[in-house]
């Protein structure tokens, strides 16, 4: 890896010497500091590595980006200062000035929002700050209840009117407990909102994400109903015929439960590492809406059905524009932003 880096620094700083125009550099940062440039691709390499190796190898590159970023910027201010002490040319067409725009989650939520309106569905919106009950208890997860500890839950000190514990809610679920308890069926809604755990980051889980819950109750829906929404959605979303599978998974607030997989278009099925290898990513855990659930919310028993769903807003984005690590949306990097 010590000879790579080497290589690599000297690779950069000749071809940066040949730069003379703003064009040059645009390329030239593209190759060297891009996302998807030598360097980040040198860093990839770091997780393949001893834990011996790890740290001498890392600061050699943090250094390395440091050496190349202060020569960059160098190279840049000689080329627009060139550039400013040119003599005027009126008759020049002007430069539109940079506008900004949407982060690319807002972008994904928008148009998920838009399809599913097309859908039939109405959008709602409910509180991050969330009560025990709402969060765990109308979900059928009670005090012992495990799934409680999965969730790496961000405690507040303070508690609600009623005395209940307030937290940072862990999924946008808790907003279906409260529709659930406020409306009458027929309901078919999406909630969308920012949600919190208190779990490690990598390449496809981040503490801070968006998610999106979605909640059709009425009389006689069927496994059948959610499977051909889901599809329905994700078809219009790819503008493809998209290629899902159901399994059986256990979520407290439906029975049955299932995953829904979404085959890896980063990938496309060969396996990377937002799907872990498998070429399938975990998109959307669903199914039918819990009998006990049904009960918090005052609900006669079998009066109606219903079906639930939630997905990460964030990994969405991750398949539809091919981003193949969730961490780079908080990153602040207007290099990645400005892309969308």
């Amino acid at each position: 890896m010590k000879i790579k880096i080497s290589v690599l620094k000297d690779r950069a700083m000749a071809a940066l010497a040949t730069v003379a125009d703003e064009a040059g550099l645009k390329n030239w940062h593209q190759q060297y500091l891009g996302r998807k440039g030598q360097l980040i691709s040198l860093f990839d390499e770091l997780k393949n590595l001893a834990a011996a190796d790890k740290r001498l190898a890392g600061p050699l590159l943090n250094d390395l980006k440091k050496h190349l970023n202060r020569f960059y910027h160098e190279k840049e201010r000689a080329i627009l200062g060139r550039a400013d002490s040119a003599i005027l040319d009126a008759t020049i067409p002007g430069l539109a000035p940079s506008l900004g725009h949407l982060h690319p989650i807002t972008q994904i939520r928008w148009a998920v929002e838009d399809i599913f309106r097309s859908m039939g569905f109405t959008v709602h919106e409910g509180p991050e700050i969330e009560n025990d009950y709402y969060n765990f208890e109308a979900l059928n997860i009670p005090a012992d209840h495990p799934a409680r500890e999965s969730m790496d839950t961000f405690w507040l000190k303070d508690k609600d009117a009623h005395g209940r514990p307030l937290l940072l809610r862990t999924h946008t679920s808790a907003t279906q407990a409260r529709l659930l308890a406020n409306h009458q069926p027929p309901i078919r809604a999406i909630v969308p909102g920012k949600c919190f755990r208190h779990e490690a980051t990598d390449a496809s889980h981040e503490h801070t994400f968006y998610q999106i819950e979605g909640l059709v109750v009425d009389r006689d829906i069927s496994i059948a109903n959610l499977s051909d929404t889901l599809r329905a959605f994700l078809s219009v979303l790819f503008n493809a015929d998209v290629k899902i599978r159901l399994r059986p998974g256990y979520f407290p607030f439906v029975e049955p439960g299932f995953e829904l997989d979404f085959q890896c278009v980063i990938c496309r099925g060969q396996g990377c590492s937002v799907c872990k290898r498998t070429g399938w990513v975990e998109l959307i855990p669903c199914g039918m809406v819990h009998p006990k659930v049904f009960a918090h919310a005052g609900y006669k028993k079998d009066a109606f059905t219903g079906f639930a769903f939630a997905m990460g807003l964030d990994r969405v984005a991750m398949m539809k524009y091919g981003i193949d690590d969730i961490r780079y949306f908080h990153a602040g990097d207007l290099r990645f932003l400005e892309q969308f």
